[in-house]
């Protein structure tokens, strides 16, 4: 347990995962960010992307967050995220159709239209479909 720490990934809905981990990498305002026990604390911005979780055991674990913040203290690492969810239960129809929405709305360039917002939109809707090819692509490698 000495090479271990504690993660909490939670949203506003739930607790979406608790335990200790070897390492866990997310995407920061930056660039990812991996964090091994004895990270120096830390408190960053996160993009909507994917979060990695590796546990004691060697399994890899994935989730979604689509924005928040990521805390690193010695007691552990904390993920407060605006949405989470385990990256097996994204819908890839749901976020291909997010995205030609987000699309189709900056498209018209109507006076209504929060482009703040739809450009947001896109960002998590192509965060999301790169968080279900890279998990794709690990379940093809294994």
């Amino acid at each position: 347990m000495a090479n271990s720490f504690t993660c909490n990934i939670v949203s506003a809905e739930a607790s979406i995962f608790s335990g200790p981990i070897e390492q866990v990498v997310a995407s920061g305002i930056m660039g990812d960010l991996g964090i091994l026990p004895g990270h120096a604390p830390l408190l960053t911005e996160l993009q909507p992307g994917p979060v990695r979780v590796f546990h004691d055991d060697g399994k890899e674990e994935h989730f979604f967050v689509s924005g928040g913040f990521m805390e690193v203290q010695p007691s552990g690492v904390t993920i407060l995220a605006d949405a989470a969810s385990r990256a097996a239960d994204l819908n890839e129809a749901a976020a291909e159709e997010a995205r030609q929405q987000a699309l189709r709305a900056l498209n018209e360039k109507s006076a209504e239209l929060d482009y703040g917002r739809a450009a947001a939109d896109l960002a998590e809707a192509m965060a999301q479909l790169r968080t279900i090819q890279q998990l794709r692509k690990k379940a093809g490698k294994s």
